[in-house]
């Protein structure tokens, strides 16, 4: 048979795209980019806070002395204790509750799961300040069960502050819970349930001990969102002074910023140290799953499934009854004497605390946030995991896109006052605008979306860039046509993640407004402190709704826009 020949004509004309040497100058310059904005809007802010600790009210050098007068102050270093003490005592409650519900949800058979699930996470789409005025519509001075706290001394102060953190904190130690039980080893409890082993003894032999990761990383997880919270005990602490309310009275009370720079370097600290002990956790759980595992698959139990569905139940209606009284007291008229719904209460305008314009405000930071973050968050992951060169650069942007999850909101927040608000700085004409509210909230919340966006950018095998280098495809054409379209879901789901946490965020935003800049959530506060609690729920409320309402239209954009782009995925 003669040999078929491909003229030449034919191969030379083939079109071929090839990459010319400005790919590898266009990802040293992101690689670099990305770290000057990480070291400009991240590392010199923090240094600011750590810089000015050391120094006193007039600018002069001090060393150690405000901290020396920190120690020497009873009341300040009584809040410290309370912080620790009162921060333990709701991280371990809350994760015991947690966990009894992820049990359930992951180890039986019981039904409507994803019912219990989404009630489970409701608390995600309100402020913490939610959960401390329903507690005083419910258990205060004028409260409906007043009478049930009574004996432990009223609602106000440490025991406020516990359950409110609690309640707020619940859906977060939730869903690491649901993580790490959720890919346990199901050979493991087979096993067991074979050699003759009780439930009981199954459960401490083999489901709790595989499920001590999660369940020591949700203990620090909200132990340091408890200690760095300032909405519940500023709105329920009472007397209860904690670190958190001594760092915003320090500040916006007595404007003294050096004792406030060290109140903030004081909540550095169990940040940082959760920060280490999460690396140090997640090392150690690194191969607890083995390739050959296979996950558990639940048997069905009737007690034990009947008894798991009325604990559930219990926990999702006080979840849901705690957002309830707040929605119910935002419409009540006079609470507690004349409880006719009304909408006085929405009148903002006529309101102390920044009107409507607040809560547009707010609208116009979470969508700015939503955009520029995703995309940040995409392209930094995509310049970390993917290009092959500059690796040197691109580990250091890598570490500086993470310490966000080191800095407490609070921190950065009054970090962010000393650095733009210095006459010395260039971009000093950011101060006091939206866009500084934008850029503190997009880093506050930037690790988690950085992290979520490189587990997604490791899912995609480098064959891909081999593939279209060998092809000659230039990077950006790459980027654009498969990784952008595979990574399409993580990216719906981090841009809600920053709409909702840029409508919720008090402590990140509470220093840096301007008057013409309030925020929704700045509005609660303020009308909080003014005594008018019934528009503080309404705003509440508003916050809430409206979360809600962008997480349904964006699960409807995600279903509509994934089943036309990941049809790949199905079989």
């Amino acid at each position: 048979m003669a040999d078929i020949a491909v003229p030449a004509r034919d191969a030379a004309s083939a079109p071929r795209v090839r990459s010319g040497p400005s790919d590898g100058v266009w990802i040293g310059t992101g690689a670099w980019l990305v770290l000057l904005l990480g070291v400009l809007f991240i590392v010199l802010p923090v240094g600011s806070l750590l810089q000015r600790s050391l120094w006193n009210g007039a600018g002069e050098w001090v060393g150690l002395a405000n901290y020396i007068t920190y120690l020497q102050t009873p009341a300040l270093v009584e809040s410290v204790g309370r912080s620790l003490r009162l921060s333990a005592i709701a991280a371990v409650l809350c994760v015991l509750l947690a966990y009894g519900y992820a049990y359930a949800l992951t180890q039986s058979c019981m039904r409507h799961k994803g019912m219990f699930r989404a009630v489970a996470l409701v608390p995600l789409l309100a402020p913490s300040l939610l959960m401390a005025i329903s507690l005083i519509y419910l258990f205060g001075n004028q409260g409906l069960l007043k009478g049930w706290v009574a004996p432990f001394g009223g609602i106000y102060g440490e025991l406020g502050i516990v359950i409110g953190s609690v309640l707020w904190t619940f859906p977060h130690a939730l869903l690491i819970l649901l993580t790490s039980m959720a890919t346990q080893d199901g050979r493991l409890q087979e096993a067991a349930r074979t050699l003759g082993a009780s439930p009981w003894r199954v459960f401490c032999t083999v489901t709790l001990p595989a499920s001590r990761y999660g369940l020591l990383m949700s203990v620090v997880v909200v132990f340091v969102l408890v200690i760095t919270d300032f909405g519940v005990p500023k709105v329920i602490g009472g007397s209860a002074n904690v670190l958190a309310t001594d760092l915003y009275r320090q500040v916006v009370g007595q404007q003294n910023f050096a004792m406030g720079a060290v109140v903030g370097v004081w909540l550095l600290l169990p940040a940082v140290g959760a920060f280490l002990l999460e690396r140090h956790f997640r090392r150690k759980q690194a191969a607890a799953l083995g390739a050959r595992a296979s996950l558990y698959q639940p048997q069905p139990d009737a007690l034990r499934d009947r008894l798991l569905w009325i604990y559930c139940a219990l926990v999702g209606v006080c979840l849901l009854a705690v957002i309830g009284v707040a929605l119910f007291a935002s419409l009540a008229t006079f609470w507690p004497y004349n409880l006719s719904p009304s909408l006085r209460h929405y009148d903002f305008d006529n309101m102390d605390g920044g009107g409507w314009a607040s809560y547009f405000n707010s609208l116009r930071m979470a969508l700015g946030a939503a955009v520029l973050g995703t995309v940040c968050a995409f392209f930094s992951a995509w310049l970390v995991d993917k290009p092959r060169t500059h690796g040197t650069v691109r580990e250091l942007a890598n570490l500086v896109l993470n310490l966000p999850l080191a800095v407490p909101g609070l921190a950065l927040g009054i970090g962010y006052i000393f650095f733009f608000n210095s006459p010395g700085n260039p971009l000093n004409g950011l101060y006091g605008t939206m866009a500084i509210l934008i850029i503190c909230t997009v880093v506050h919340f930037f690790s988690v979306a950085h992290l979520t966006m490189l587990a997604a950018m490791r899912q995609l095998d480098r064959e891909f860039e081999v593939v279209s280098e060998s092809l000659g495809v230039p990077v950006w054409k790459t980027l654009l046509r498969v990784h952008l379209p595979i990574c399409l879901p993580a990216l719906l789901q981090v841009a809600g993640f920053f709409f909702v946490n840029a409508m919720t965020t008090v402590s990140a935003v509470v220093f840096l407004y301007a008057p013409h800049t309030t925020l929704a959530s700045v509005a609660v506060l303020n009308m909080d402190d003014a005594g008018t609690v019934a528009p503080a729920a309404a705003m509440a409320v508003l916050i809430f709704l409206t979360s809600a309402a962008v997480r349904c239209v964006l699960a409807l954009v995600s279903h509509l826009l994934l089943s036309r782009t990941q049809r790949w995925r199905q079989r």
